[in-house]
């Protein structure tokens, strides 16, 4: 395929990387910042630059903030041709998949969402690689009218690019999963760093420091852009974690040292659980 695409940051970046090492498709880069494109360029991570002409385009990958993915397609839609496929990497499907759907459609192009669940510290262009999503989890978000074919391009996609594990599910489900699995993850991160020890840190941190706030580095606009899109599903794990979190400071709170063992116990048998539903899942 002649593949497009839009927004070479972390993510978009590494999938043109990624593209070129592991396939035979034909990858046109564009990107806001010309110094960009042309570092693409010299890195062989695409075979030329967007010339604003649709024509030969098979697959439009939008690597874009949501709302500038949205905007993008939009003001695009009239230029791009009928019958291209288009999809998007972002955190979020749900109502913004559907709005990104009716475009697409309105304009006789198909549209199907995927999200790739790799990422690092520090995002842009000079953080990508083509190896970000070997053995990755990828999300394809189908809707119910969403042909099989389409679902085998990205799915037959995103292997080829190194995806470990494929999940097919719907829109509205993988916000309500995300919400739990990356975006609640997030908040915690960032609330974490909050203390004012952070800054006396320095020897007394270890592993268990350094995975709580790897993520608090995350740029605040997208990830405000992604909260605030998914916000009920959001704010009901975020309401449930706080709740859970009470019972660890009221324990403590009490001197309540059998309270407080039960409540670790709990949480080691549900994650143990979780780690041995997961050995008997399949890849």
């Amino acid at each position: 395929m002649k593949i497009l695409v839009v927004g070479l940051g972390l993510i978009g970046g590494s999938m043109c990387k990624a593209m070129k090492k592991y396939t035979y498709h034909t990858i046109v880069g564009s990107d806001l910042n010309r110094d960009i494109e042309y570092a693409a360029l010299r890195d062989v991570a695409i075979d030329e630059t967007f010339s604003g002409s649709f024509e030969g385009i098979e697959l439009v990958i939008i690597a874009l903030f949501p709302e500038a993915a949205e905007r993008f397609l939009r003001e695009n839609a009239e230029k791009i041709g009928e019958g291209t496929l288009i999809t998007d990497v972002c955190g979020i499907k749900g109502e913004f998949s559907k709005r990104m759907k009716k475009i697409s459609e309105d304009h006789g192009m198909r549209y199907l969402g995927i999200h790739p669940m790799a990422g690092k510290e520090f995002g842009g262009y000079y953080n990508s690689s083509a190896d970000l999503f070997q053995k990755a989890n990828f999300i394809v978000a189908p809707f119910e009218d969403s042909t099989q074919e389409d679902i085998e391009t990205l799915k037959r996609l995103s292997t080829e690019i190194g995806a470990g594990k494929i999940v097919i599910t719907s829109p509205e489900n993988h916000d309500k999963m995300i919400a739990y699995t990356s975006q609640l993850a997030h908040i915690v991160s960032s609330a974490y760093v909050k203390s004012p020890e952070l800054g006396l840190e320095c020897g007394f941190s270890g592993g268990s420091f350094q995975d709580m706030t790897r993520i608090a580095t995350m740029n605040e606009k997208m990830w405000t852009d992604l909260f605030m899109q998914n916000r009920e599903h959001l704010q009901y794990e975020l309401e449930l974690l706080i709740a859970n979190l009470n019972k660890y400071a009221d324990a403590l709170r009490d001197s309540d040292a059998e309270k407080m063992r039960a409540l670790i116990a709990e949480g080691r048998e549900l994650k143990e659980d979780n780690l041995r539903h997961r050995v008997g899942q399949p890849n």
